[in-house]
């Protein structure tokens, strides 16, 4: 007693617990909107100019947390190549970080991939003030020259206003490969879906499959507000050029009476547009309640059971393009280790739900005929 309490600041003892330090000045600074940057993830970018997950105009207004939440920037990626060894981004942010259960280079950072299409690495994340809302920092400096096919990720859980990439004044700046298919994937869902809580972008199970499968996805998942509302339908049906659709928002749907209200629905108005688009129906992961509450796990099981009967009822009446999946084998033995609060995964849990997700939609983009496609989509 009577001891002066000192706050422990892990930064003062260790450079590497606090945020980086600006890139070196004498960069050029690109506007990665125009060629020959790829910029993904943002399905109405040519039409409204802004880094958004939805239409500014929408053909029915939206729910105001899901209009608010289409300015978060999840699945978005800036794609190209370069030989500069110095590689910064100049970031302004809509607002600050603001979760207590997800890092902020998470919500607000970007992080930086490279490697040939496919097998693309990790290399770094914007460690940047945690209050801040602009910042520029250098994702890669004094590397060894030499060009490199890189992906950056846009924030989780934050809108960006700009971002600006910096090179050396004399890099060469290139396109980067093609893509394994001119069809995008769009993933509908809820706070799961956008990536609450990966540690960095780079880990939401999108960007995960993105990397792998070297396609665009566009993430359409909103916090919360995942509630397959049908204004929110006719808006996701409004992607182009869409070669998959999954449907994983039975976590906000208010429990099975939800569900029933919205599902069928939902699917109808993506049936209008997309006649023969593959629809894949992804059930919840096992939330860490049902392992003691009889009751939380019965109504689990009985989602799930709905969605397989809604599913297996279409195909019977003739929709042989829509799918199930079943989330419940995403997160097991050790897989149930993988979230932070019991319901929202962390890293571990975003690569399980890959991993699970995987094989059915490589098989669904990639099979060579509809027929084996028929036959073996599923998980």
């Amino acid at each position: 007693m009577g001891r002066k309490t000192r706050t422990v600041n892990a930064a003062k003892f260790d450079r590497s617990m606090g945020p980086d330090a600006p890139g070196r000045g004498g960069l050029v600074f690109h506007d990665p909107s125009k060629p020959p940057f790829r910029l993904a993830g943002f399905a109405w970018f040519e039409q409204d100019r802004v880094y958004r997950r939805l239409p500014l105009r929408p053909p029915d207004p939206l729910p105001q947390a899901v209009d608010n939440l289409a300015n978060c920037t999840a699945g978005g990626q800036l794609q190209f190549r370069t030989d500069s060894r110095t590689v910064a981004v100049r970031v302004r942010l809509r607002g600050p970080a603001g979760m207590v259960h997800m890092p902020a280079t998470g919500q607000c950072g970007f992080d930086l991939y490279h490697g040939p299409p496919g097998r693309q690495k990790f290399l770094t994340v914007a460690k940047y003030p945690i209050r801040a809302t602009e910042y520029e920092l250098a994702l890669l400096e004094n590397a060894p020259k030499r060009t490199r096919n890189l992906t950056l990720n846009f924030p989780l859980y934050q809108g960006v206003q700009d971002v600006l990439v910096g090179l050396e004044p004399d890099a060469v700046l290139r396109p980067p490969p093609a893509y394994a298919s001119d069809r995008r994937m769009v993933v509908y869902g809820t706070s799961i879906t956008q990536g609450g809580c990966a540690s960095r972008p780079g880990m939401a199970y999108t960007n995960i499959l993105s990397r792998r499968l070297n396609v665009e996805i566009i993430n359409l998942g909103f916090s919360g507000s995942g509630r397959g509302e049908p204004e929110v339908a006719r808006a996701v049906a409004g992607v182009d050029r869409c070669g998959l659709f999954v449907l994983d928002y039975e976590a906000n749907a208010q429990g099975l009476k939800g569900l029933r209200k919205t599902l069928p629905g939902f699917i109808r108005i993506l049936r209008r547009q997309h006649p023969k688009t593959p629809i894949l129906v992804v059930s919840m992961i096992r939330p860490a309640a049902t392992l003691i509450d009889a009751g939380a796990k019965q109504a689990w099981t009985a989602r799930r059971i709905y969605q397989r009967q809604t599913v297996t009822r279409l195909r019977k009446a003739g929709d042989r393009h829509i799918f199930f999946c079943d989330g419940a084998k995403f997160l097991t033995g050790d897989g149930l280790e993988g979230t932070v609060d019991g319901v929202h995964p962390t890293d571990l849990g975003f690569l399980h739900i890959a991993n699970g997700l995987e094989p059915a939609l490589r098989r669904m983009l990639f099979s060579q005929t509809r027929r084996s496609a028929r036959k073996r989509t599923g998980c």
